[in-house]
């Protein structure tokens, strides 16, 4: 028989480490982790088994339709923001035919299975494009459908990707004599800026904040890339494994959109600035911003409007900004340097 199993794809990135240790615990599903870099032994041991592999390699995914009956996809992999605009073809071949393909593989599995196998995919607010700061101002907290216009490779990638779960979960060769009976239940979350207190940021466009938080904790001087002034939401890393299994457990049946808004906390990168000299009172922290990420982050929403989801699978934080630093961040990263 075939081993059931939850698959992982990006199981070495933040969200996949994280991921994969709350469902070792707490979980009763065996893991299949797949990442184009060699897992970690301490990853390793909790996973059932391992797979160094690229996405876009559909041979690996024949093999795996082949050996494992797939219960649910978390597709973590992604060529992420800033990466993404030096190389946007690139992007686009990761971000966009590797989720299609991961799309194929769960209709194939659905099929095979005679039901729907569950699809979690990771958005961003990176799909939303505000044309400049007054309208950022006055938009608020921006609901899913309100300005879905990205500046970037990664949001316009996240965004076409929402799509594509639509059409596989709702359309898929609708114009066949026999269309598909189960489709693929696909569940989105657009995620606000996450840090993560276990792993270094990796320069992607929100990372001013756990970038600001590592630099004090080291004892390093910090220029800031943004101004003081720039406000966007952002997530504790545990938050955000909360919301992908949190949306995970409803039945399709009750759930009323297919992408849900999630949000913890907004802050101004000054407010950060700040909350970080409470704990680390030499840091030298300064704001030098670079305009062409400036621009970027600027685009964002100060605020997202996530009572779709607090209604339809109530979804609630566990950390808001003050308990964050105090029990999450900034024990955990101040610990990390005075081991190293």
């Amino acid at each position: 028989m075939r081993k059931k199993v939850t698959l992982i794809t990006g199981a070495n990135g933040e969200i996949g480490q994280a991921l994969i240790e709350y469902l070792a615990t707490h979980g009763d599903t065996a893991i299949l982790a797949l990442d184009i870099r060699p897992m970690k032994p301490a990853l390793q041991k909790l996973c059932y088994t391992t797979i160094e592999g690229d996405i876009l390699d559909t041979r690996l995914f024949e093999r795996l339709v082949s050996e494992y009956a797939i219960q649910e996809i978390y597709h973590l992999a992604a060529l992420l923001s800033t990466r993404a605009e030096f190389t946007p073809e690139l992007a686009h071949r990761v971000n966009v035919q590797g989720t299609l393909n991961l799309l194929h593989l769960a209709i194939e599995q659905s099929r095979w299975q005679g039901q729907s196998v569950k699809f979690l995919f990771p958005s961003s607010i990176a799909v939303y494009g505000l044309p400049d700061l007054q309208t950022k101002s006055y938009a608020g907290a921006v609901k899913e459908y309100a300005w879905n216009l990205s500046t970037t490779m990664y949001g316009c990638n996240k965004m076409y990707c929402e799509h594509l779960g639509r059409y596989y979960a709702q359309n898929y060769r609708q114009l066949a004599a026999d269309p598909e009976p189960y489709g693929v239940d696909f569940r989105s979350v657009r995620f606000p800026g996450l840090i993560s207190a276990y792993t270094l940021p990796s320069g992607g466009t929100s990372d001013f904040a756990p970038e600001m938080i590592h630099s004090a904790a080291e004892g390093k001087p910090y220029a800031c890339f943004v101004r003081a002034d720039t406000r966007i939401p952002f997530m504790a890393m545990p938050d955000a494994v909360k919301a992908l299994l949190d949306l995970s457990k409803p039945e399709k049946s009750t759930l009323k959109h297919l992408v849900y808004n999630v949000g913890s906390f907004s802050l101004s990168a000054g407010e950060i600035k700040d909350m970080v000299m409470q704990y680390f009172p030499e840091a030298q922290i300064t704001f030098e911003p670079d305009l062409k990420r400036q621009q970027i982050v600027d685009t964002w929403p100060a605020d997202v409007d996530d009572s779709s989801a607090r209604d339809d699978w109530g979804w609630q934080p566990d950390y808001d900004a003050r308990r964050a630093f105090d029990e999450y961040l900034i024990p955990n990263i101040a610990k990390r340097y005075r081991q190293d």
